[in-house]
């Protein structure tokens, strides 16, 4: 049966799969694709449907954020322009009930094109546990920029020839996920990152 690691166990298993990994670009890849978006795309997003709720601070003061648009640099917004953001077609999305934001991006009519974000509060123990099992069992690569932990992979979609991948931010308690197949805007994760935490 396979031993569980402690939290200051995996901080340790954490930080020698770390030093054998380079740091990779600031987009949610390094070999993710970023395509236009479909001439139909709608430009008229909600970033949720519901009041939001006031999100509760980390053990570092850090607050989840409520706005999909405010947590993004211009540049960013413009490598997404025309994308419909949090289309009620994808369930639900923006400021859930614990404060988690969910913000997608993709239009409805497009087959696979979408990059989805969730930033929710997760604490040092359970974010090293999946950070190093990514790592050791799906062949993520992670580093330690910016003050916190990243890991993230590519691969090609198995229905159309374009690139999937996931990327994951965790510092400070806070938890910044994002999937994404065949839109990978430059400096997206790096952005988010910036807002947060500075």
């Amino acid at each position: 049966m396979k031993a569980r690691f402690s939290a200051g166990a995996a901080a340790l298993l954490l930080v020698a799969v770390l030093t054998a990994c380079g740091p990779a670009s600031d987009g949610p890849s390094e070999a993710g694709d970023s395509s236009s978006p479909s001439d139909g795309a709608s430009a008229t997003p909600d970033e949720t449907s519901t009041p939001s709720p006031s999100p509760s601070p980390t053990s570092k003061g850090v607050a989840l954020p409520t706005d999909c648009r405010a947590i993004l640099s211009e540049d960013v917004l413009a490598q997404l322009e025309g994308l419909p953001l949090n289309d009620a077609a994808f369930g639900p999305s923006g400021v859930g009930t614990d404060g988690t934001l969910t913000c997608i991006w993709a239009d409805p009519q497009a087959d696979t094109t979408s990059l989805t974000t969730t930033i929710s509060v997760m604490n040092r123990g359970p974010a090293l546990d999946m950070l190093n099992a990514l790592a050791e069992t799906e062949g993520f690569s992670c580093f330690t920029p910016d003050g916190g932990t990243r890991c993230e992979k590519t691969w090609p979609n198995t229905q159309y020839p374009v690139t999937d991948g996931r990327t994951l931010f965790w510092q400070d308690d806070i938890l910044i996920d994002t999937r994404y197949s065949n839109l990978a805007p430059s400096g997206y994760t790096s952005s988010i990152v910036e807002n947060l935490f500075g």
